[in-house]
């Protein structure tokens, strides 16, 4: 006999997991140095989300901390990781120690503020840095998409922490489980 079905108490971890992966990723897209954006050839000029540096065979670098644009999004995706470690610390509360899903929505509260958050910084950069060059084309690589991902995680979380108080007798198992698939 085959039978599926959610099993929702192992929600209680899944979902600080998502939170760890989305500040991992977070951590990565600030802190990398090798760049959010490079030019096609990839040799002469790139540039980070603190720096740019051009050149051929010595790289000379610019901060991008000059201009408001960048100052900008530096502070919002710093901010965003912040309260994304916070929504991350209270879900390990809320979830894991034990059972407080009046906690739910004010950490799905947190992570919108961080995705509209992100999702400004991620927009303002790309739009901001081809304005500052005018010649070549330019791709943005990983970095960038880590960013990108922790956004994307961080929508997921919020829609599930959101929707996870409907289901309090499933997540603390005493709910009788429902099943989606039954062969007999």
């Amino acid at each position: 006999m085959f039978r599926c079905g959610i099993a929702y108490p192992r929600c209680r971890w899944i979902v600080p997991l998502l939170l760890l992966f989305a500040i991992i990723f977070d951590i990565i897209a600030i802190a990398a140095t090798s760049g959010w954006v490079e030019d096609e050839d990839a040799k002469s000029d790139y540039a980070n989300m603190w720096t740019r540096y051009r050149g051929r065979k010595e790289w000379i670098g610019k901060s991008l901390m000059e201009y408001s644009w960048a100052q900008a999004v530096a502070a919002l995706m710093i901010i965003g990781l912040l309260i994304l470690i916070i929504a991350f610390i209270i879900s390990c509360v809320a979830l894991c120690c034990s059972l407080n899903i009046t906690l739910l929505p004010f950490i799905g509260a947190l992570l919108i503020l961080v995705v509209i958050l992100q999702i400004i910084a991620l927009i303002i950069y790309p739009v901001k840095f081809n304005e500052l060059i005018f010649e070549g084309n330019y791709y943005y690589t990983w970095a960038y998409g880590f960013g990108w991902g922790a956004t994307i995680l961080s929508i997921g979380c919020a829609i599930l922490f959101c929707c996870l108080p409907r289901y309090e007798d499933e997540l603390s198992g005493l709910a009788k489980t429902k099943y989606i698939y039954s062969s007999a």
